[in-house]
Formats: structure tokens, C-alpha cells, sequence
């Protein structure tokens, strides 16, 4: 948060300059009210830009391991124009880099779960898939999938056709 901040205020300066610029161009025929005017409506155009690029970017520089799972697009009172262009800020991934696969249950594997926010620390958690059967279990607290295949510490959810996690890492997406 404080890198975007420190970029609007250098993105109010750069406007700035230009503006002063073009009012010595001008022979100093510019209006007083456009210095403010263009530092401000620069400054808010940068912010919207970087909310909106936020999740492009970070998509991006995902390694092929990760496949995202859901990416629901948010709409807020504040930022009124995200009623006509709603924009990512969170997502939900598969990350299978480090996945630990069962020795006898070749179907079933531990992967984490990445939990994106902007502005916020991304959280992981380990989750447990049955491709097999469309299952999966979220490990908590010690759980674990033993080498055979069970479960430890942890309940199969049901089977859900529509589990965005399930489709994300049994099927890449």
C-alpha cells in the first residue's frame, strides 16, 4: 500500500511538471485552476489504473505450477465506476509446485490453496484432493493424507460439481 501511494504521489508530481511545462509554452495563458486540476484528476486516474491492473499483474508473474481458481470480479459504493467495470481484487489459486502425492492412490495429492488479497498478506493452505471421487479437505491443525491414501484429522467435503478448488486442480481450471 505504501509503494502505491508513493506512485500516486510521483504520478501528481510527473503532472505537475507537465503542466507547468505547458504553461510556460503557453506564455503563461493556462487558467490558475489547471495546475490543481491536472495534479488531482492525474493522481486519481493513476489509482483506478493500478486498481485495475492489480490482478493482470499478478496473474502474470504466477509460475505454471499455479492455476487460479476463482477470481470474483468486486463492484463498491466508494469507486463508482466499478459498477460499469467491475475489477478483480482477490482470487483464489491451486498452487501444485510442492503437491506430495499419494504413494497407492495416484488420484489423490496435499497442494495449497492460495488465498490473494490486494493489500493484504496471501494466505496458503494446504488442501488435500481425491480426483478420483471430486473430494477435497482442507488441512488444519495437524491434519494430513497419510501415504495409503487416508485422511487424519480431517472430513472428505462433499462431492460438488461446481467446487472451483476441485475443478482447479484435478483439471487445471
Amino acid at each position: 500500500m505504501l509503494i502505491d501511494f508513493v506512485s500516486i504521489v510521483a504520478a501528481g508530481f510527473g503532472a505537475a511538471g507537465v503542466v507547468l511545462i505547458l504553461n510556460h509554452l503557453s506564455g503563461r495563458r493556462l487558467p490558475k485552476w489547471f495546475l490543481p486540476a491536472g495534479v488531482g484528476l492525474s493522481m486519481l486516474g493513476f489509482a483506478i489504473w493500478s486498481e485495475y491492473d492489480w490482478y493482470p499483474r499478478m496473474r502474470a508473474q504466477l509460475p505454471e505450477t499455479v492455476t487460479i481458481a476463482s477470481a470474483p470480479a468486486d463492484r463498491a459504493a466508494w469507486r463508482p465506476w466499478s459498477y460499469v467495470f467491475p475489477l478483480v481484487t482477490r482470487f483464489v489459486a491451486v498452487d501444485k509446485s510442492e503437491a506430495v502425492h499419494s504413494t497407492t492412490q495416484p488420484d489423490m495429492f496435499v497442494a495449497s490453496a492460495v488465498v490473494a488479497r490486494r493489500w493484504a498478506p496471501w494466505d496458503r493452505v494446504p488442501v488435500a484432493f481425491d480426483c478420483a471421487k471430486g473430494l477435497r479437505a482442507d488441512l488444519f491443525e495437524g491434519a494430513e493424507l497419510a501415504d495409503n491414501g487416508t485422511l487424519k484429522g480431517a472430513e472428505w467435503r462433499p462431492h460438488d460439481p461446481d467446487d472451483v478448488l476441485v475443478r482447479a486442480a484435478c483439471n487445471g481450471g
